[in-house]
């Protein structure tokens, strides 16, 4: 058996349901377990509402199992009610047994669902504001992470580079802090027309009003 090197700080984690840390007792079949956590890990990575696998996508050699092996697990994980498998049209899908599975199992069943709006079931690279923040900030948490994705969407990359820079160099590092710089610049349009050192000087005294103390 190779020696495992251990974790790194550059990785996602994947958040596992304390319900099936208590089923770890009764699974008893290596082929099972392995799907089910293969399951939970590449769903919790899709991008999108439509969350499900197909069969193709538990790889024999991601899993080290053969095929075989994987329909037995499968199956199984079926029976004991982790997973749901629903078939249309001789399409076959399979969803975490959760709130947002039994949705989508419902929605694909009723057909309501459309096949553009299914995410990719390939695990997501880390994004990079995630390696940023680890690097310059510490370790992330869940509620860390859906603020991080959110600051994704509302701001350029080389906004959310520069901000990790300035809290650095004002050794200010709270993501708050970081957020109301963000902010301030979209409010002002950073970059169309407005000297930056403006704007920084105008996020300084914001943070070193009366909010100070709510963003350090």
């Amino acid at each position: 058996m190779d020696t495992f090197t251990g974790f790194t700080s550059s990785e996602t984690f994947t958040q596992i349901p304390d319900s099936f840390i208590h089923l770890l007792k009764e699974i008893d079949d290596i082929a099972e377990l392995k799907v089910t956590l293969h399951a939970i890990w590449r769903i919790e990575h899709i991008e999108g509402h439509f969350r499900a696998l197909r069969e193709a996508d538990f790889e024999a050699g991601t899993l080290g199992l053969n095929g075989g092996e994987i329909l037995s697990g499968l199956g199984k994980a079926v029976e004991r009610g982790t997973l749901l498998r629903r078939e249309r049209e001789a399409q076959v899908f399979y969803f975490l047994n959760s709130p947002r599975g039994r949705l989508s199992a419902e929605a694909f069943e009723k057909g309501q669902w459309r096949e553009s709006a299914m995410g990719s079931s390939a695990p997501m690279r880390k994004s990079n504001i995630f390696k940023l923040y680890e690097k310059n900030i510490g370790p992330l948490t869940p509620l860390i992470s859906d603020m991080l994705r959110e600051a994704e969407k509302n701001y350029p990359s080389v906004w959310i580079e520069e901000v990790f820079e300035i809290a650095v160099r004002k050794q200010n590092r709270n993501w708050k802090y970081m957020e109301s710089i963000l902010a301030r610049w979209k409010e002002q349009r950073k970059d169309e027309g407005k000297d930056q050192q403006d704007i920084i000087k105008d996020t300084k005294r914001y943070t070193d009003s009366d909010f100070s103390d709510f963003f350090k």
